[in-house]
């Protein structure tokens, strides 16, 4: 498992951008990360019962709060807090980011939803 080295968030452009010991350095934007959360809010308690998060293109994140020495948890903007960010799940939302935003935009328009 790789973990972080460095964690920064750059306000100015949503963006939260983590460095791990193996060298990956990732982008993650706020409106990813918030619509990704691996709460059960976003995620559902089991199988099939995610929501699909919209309306998220401006969202900004107003907190990391350390939890332990495996995660963060972030707050954002429009309240949501809860969801629990450990190392592995940020590096494979940076790894996996080519796959899982264009499905994520797909669903989005097959619903209907805007990113607005």
């Amino acid at each position: 498992m790789s973990t972080p080295t460095d964690i920064k968030l750059r306000r100015a452009e949503n963006l939260l951008e983590v460095s791990f010991t193996d060298g990956a350095v990732f982008g993650l934007t706020a409106e990813y990360l918030r619509t990704q959360s691996p709460s059960a809010e976003v995620q559902g308690h089991g199988p099939g019962e995610g929501v699909l998060v919209f309306g998220k293109k401006n969202v900004g994140i107003t907190g990391i709060v350390p939890t332990g020495n495996y995660a963060v948890r972030l707050v954002f903007s429009d309240g949501h807090d809860t969801g629990i960010f450990t190392w592995d799940y940020l590096y494979a939302l940076g790894q996996e980011f080519s796959v899982r935003w264009p499905d994520y935009l797909q669903k989005l328009e097959a619903a209907g939803r805007r990113r607005e």
